[in-house]
């Protein structure tokens, strides 16, 4: 696993984090205590990058984080959370300072501690990107001192784009992975040049990338990967990318013949998204302590070669491209 700088923040996290949305809620069953032996997990095979939100679980992420890292006592790693979608309605005009703020307010006291390392807008409105008012009031927040940084989880390429127009703008969190391939053009250009953080979500695309599901497969009615298929619930492209379910099952047993002897598909894809240097970190979520270090052990994978990222983007263009990419 390689440890580089999260952008211009002072931190230094791994390239494979750990996504908390799963120990949180809207993944079927998940105990506290698989929640918190997954988070344990992570930290003992050398992750040093967590990605909550106030939202996962009513707040029930953050707590099991802040129970975890207290109990441990050893280096603390960075945590990234959310703030915006406890709005209801969730709309442009709820991103107040004064909200914002009181959303901030209650993650310190949920994880416990007096500063949050990171707080993303957590996929807003685009009509809030065009928003200054949004960001000054989160550079006063800044600087009162209850946020060391600030970026946005977004949906959709130019979303990232307007954002880093904002100076204050560190980081930015976007869906990447074998069957989202956009973000590696202009974007990921601009980031590079503009040094900023990018995390990447969704590595696994729900789970479609482990290679375990079939079509035969059911969720529960509390995983979003049931009630949330059609979009019914939040953007149609935080389940399985976007990508309907049956041709993500085709493009997933093409993806298979590129997958190297010994490794699983789920190490390949979280590999593959490591090729792109743009990339700071990416973030698996994991149900147990056993997929918690499976993921870590990702990094260790050989590079993959030319010939079979090139066969990826084949994959990509003539499968799953005409569903999703100009959509996000």
């Amino acid at each position: 696993m390689k440890n580089h700088s999260f952008g211009r923040l002072p931190f230094t996290v791994s390239n494979v984090g750990f996504g908390a949305w799963q120990i949180g809620g809207s993944w079927g069953d998940v105990s506290e205590a698989d929640g918190r032996a997954a988070l344990n997990a992570a930290l003992d095979s050398g992750i040093t990058f967590i990605d909550t939100a106030d939202v996962y679980g009513d707040g029930r992420s953050e707590k099991i984080i802040a129970d975890v890292l207290k109990t441990r006592g050893d280096a603390r790693p960075m945590v990234a959370t959310k703030a915006g979608r406890r709005l209801n309605p969730h709309v442009a005009d709820g991103y107040t300072k004064a909200n914002l703020e009181g959303f901030i307010d209650r993650s310190l006291v949920n994880l416990g501690v007096d500063v949050l390392d990171l707080v993303q807008l957590h996929c807003p409105p685009t009509d809030v990107l065009y928003r200054p008012e949004v960001f000054e009031g989160l550079d006063e927040i800044q600087a009162a001192g209850k946020i060391g940084g600030y970026g946005v989880s977004v949906e959709k390429v130019e979303e990232a784009l307007k954002a880093i127009e904002y100076p204050g703008v560190v980081s930015i969190q976007i869906i990447y992975n074998l069957f989202r391939q956009r973000p590696d053009h202009l974007f990921f250009q601009e980031a590079r040049r503009k040094n900023i953080a990018v995390i990447a979500r969704v590595p696994l695309a729900s789970g479609l990338l482990s290679g375990k599901i079939t079509a035969d497969t059911t969720f529960a009615s509390d995983d979003h990967r049931n009630f949330n298929r059609n979009g019914d619930a939040f953007d149609v492209g935080e389940t399985f990318a976007g990508v309907p379910f049956e041709v993500g099952l085709q493009a997933v047993e093409e993806v298979r013949k590129l997958v190297p002897q010994g490794a699983t598909m789920a190490a390949f894809a979280l590999r593959w998204i490591l090729m792109s240097d743009a990339v700071t970190v990416v973030i698996p979520g994991a149900r147990n302590a056993e997929q918690a270090r499976a993921n870590a052990a990702a990094a260790d994978l050989a590079p993959l070669s030319n010939d079979v990222m090139a066969a990826s983007r084949e994959i990509y263009k003539n499968l799953i491209a005409p569903h999703v990419h100009q959509k996000w």
